[in-house]
């Protein structure tokens, strides 16, 4: 098996920088920064001539039919992973398929955290970094991430899912102190962070995981903003999950849901799956740069993973949150110090 290699995304598809991406962030460097009026903000303008002025002028996005609701959560999907909440750790069962690609998605994650962060740790790689883990379900990949010695939160709005991921990392004291879990929603999380001090508070996180997640939410709109505002400045948002196209109708549902049952019937919505390019333009719109794209492929024969030229079905994507501008403090310093230089040179 290969390991991934990095592919740069400007040779991929073509770039569009989005305004949103300087409001959100100005408003992450203001001192005043409130969670609460941005969701209002937000709110009215989806509601209001801002929305239908880009349904009437934008290209159709098969993302705007999933942002009117402004949460994250399907109840739909909430109901159907309740059933499945006391079965992550079979790693024969339902869950197989995503046991085996820890095999991609850990290294993958390590490997890229390791190329920005560059303190070394023997033996735990990770130590030091805070990593959000977003829909942990029973802590498939959150306990791996913590085993790297990172501070892993684990959050998922399945309550019985938390309970197994609790109770299975229990039997490991290595992982007492280094991962937590929480039933909530991303964008619960976020509007809790609001209120705790500034460096427990908003922008926290040096990593975000969504691993086959986004495939499953209600609004994709609000997950990117959501991911925008927990992740420290220049922190990582690590996401796998399924393209909208021909083959992954073919394999992700016809293929592994009603012929060779590699999960449950009903598990996955192709309508909900979302291309590279599109994801890449969602995630420009609300701060972040992505940086690489990795197809993945599932052997059902012998149920391992591949890294694999194609993203055709499955991928991973890493992104990067852009980093704030200087503050004006910082400006203003800079070209104080400028002005004397110049003085300097003159006289």
């Amino acid at each position: 098996m290969r390991a991934p290699q990095r592919m740069s995304v400007s040779r991929l598809y073509s770039r569009k920088q989005s305004s949103v991406c300087g409001v959100v962030q100005s408003c992450a460097g203001r001192s005043s920064f409130s969670w609460t009026a941005v969701c209002k903000q937000r709110t009215l303008w989806l509601q209001g001539g801002g929305c239908l002025t880009r349904q009437q002028h934008a290209v159709p996005s098969p993302i705007s039919a999933r942002s009117a609701s402004h949460t994250t959560v399907d109840p739909d999907e909430v109901r159907r992973f309740q059933s499945l909440a006391g079965k992550w750790w079979d790693e024969q069962g339902e869950f197989a398929a995503l046991h085996a690609m820890n095999d991609l998605r850990v290294p993958f994650i390590r490997d890229n955290l390791l190329s920005v962060h560059t303190a070394r740790h023997p033996g735990k790689p990770l130590a030091g970094l805070r990593i959000l883990d977003v829909g942990c379900g029973g802590g498939l990949i959150t306990e791996p991430l913590g085993r790297l010695g990172a501070d892993v939160l684990g959050i998922d709005p399945v309550e019985d899912s938390i309970g197994t991921a609790k109770l299975h990392s229990s039997f490991d004291p290595d992982l007492q102190d280094r991962i937590s879990y929480q039933a909530c929603t991303l964008e619960e999380l976020s509007s809790e962070e609001e209120g705790g001090s500034e460096e427990q508070g908003v922008a926290q996180f040096d990593a975000i995981v969504a691993s086959e997640v986004v495939e499953h939410l209600a609004d994709l709109e609000t997950f990117a903003f959501c991911c925008s505002h927990v992740l420290k400045p220049g922190g990582s948002l690590f996401i796998t999950t399924i393209n909208k196209t021909n083959l992954s109708y073919a394999f992700g549902i016809v293929v592994a849901e009603q012929l060779l049952r590699i999960v449950p019937s009903g598990t996955h919505d192709w309508e909900k799956f979302i291309s590279p390019e599109e994801l890449e333009r969602l995630l420009e719109s609300n701060g972040f740069s992505v940086q690489s794209v990795e197809g993945m492929l599932y052997n059902p024969v012998s149920g391992a993973w591949s890294w694999t030229n194609s993203t055709a079905i499955n991928y991973a994507l890493h992104a990067v949150k852009v980093r704030e501008d200087p503050q004006p403090d910082q400006t203003k310093e800079s070209s104080s110090h400028a002005d004397h230089s110049a003085a300097d040179t003159h006289s």
